[in-house]
């Protein structure tokens, strides 16, 4: 169960967010992780999701989760 302090920071952190101006709230939001491989180019283009799949399978780090498990 929650307690009423807890409730009361929920409270508290909620209307301070509101305050923040739309600029900031996307600031705050969203953080930058560099991907290995993925971000060493600005895009891609295969010709079939096996392709793709192929290509994750043999370039991508296995920590990002994009191999396939067959």
């Amino acid at each position: 169960m929650i307690e009423k302090e807890e409730m009361e920071e929920w409270d508290d952190k909620c209307k301070r967010q509101i305050k923040r101006s739309l600029q900031e709230r996307m600031d705050y939001g969203f953080i930058y992780t560099y991907k290995p491989v993925l971000d060493d180019a600005p895009s891609r283009v295969f010709n079939s999701t096996k392709e793709y799949r192929d290509w994750c399978n043999k370039n991508l780090p296995i920590f990002l989760r994009y191999r396939s498990y067959e």
